[in-house]
């Protein structure tokens, strides 16, 4: 069977419920946390290093429950959620793939906030570019990424690590 390659917003819920890509296999978050809209593209040999790439977007609209608490008169998205974002898109790309287990973020080389998501935005783009693959006794994905808002580029990561686990009690 084909995979797909694009997923609408209502897919993307259905991956956090388990009922997407199958039970064993990682799940988005749910309700706020999500912070994807739908994925555009994905593939498995696509992107800057050949090994795959995701385009994925979030619409933003002012009542966006982060602008009411981060910060008070000054409502600004917070970076760590675009950076969640990029970590939520690298373990749906392994489960994607046929991973088995839960995801778990694992680190970021490095990353770079040049701009801002403010309530009068309307859409910001991930991109990510799958740089390693390992698909043995340990399951990683190791990937590139920018955020953009509204065209212009203002967070850049570097090797963002996700694991996929069996067991992760003690994790």
């Amino acid at each position: 069977m084909e995979k797909a390659n694009s997923f609408t917003k209502e897919q993307l819920i259905a991956c956090g419920n388990g009922n997407l890509l199958g039970h064993n296999r990682p799940r988005l978050p749910v309700d706020n946390m999500l912070m994807i809209d739908r994925i555009i593209t994905i593939n498995e040999d696509g992107g800057e290093f050949g090994k795959g790439e995701i385009v994925a977007e979030l619409d933003i609209t002012p009542d966006l429950w982060f602008f009411d608490c981060h910060f008070k008169t000054d409502p600004v998205m917070p970076g760590c959620l675009g950076l969640d974002a990029m970590w939520q898109l690298v373990g749906f790309y392994l489960g994607w793939e046929g991973a088995e287990g839960k995801g778990r973020a694992l680190g970021v080389g490095e990353v770079k906030f040049t701009g801002q998501v403010l309530p009068d935005a309307k859409k910001v783009t991930y991109k990510l570019n799958i740089k390693r693959k390992i698909h043995r006794k340990l399951v990683m994905g190791i990937a590139d990424a920018t955020m953009e808002v509204d065209g212009r580029q203002i967070y850049s990561a570097t090797d963002l690590k996700v694991g996929i686990f069996s067991d992760t009690s003690t994790f």
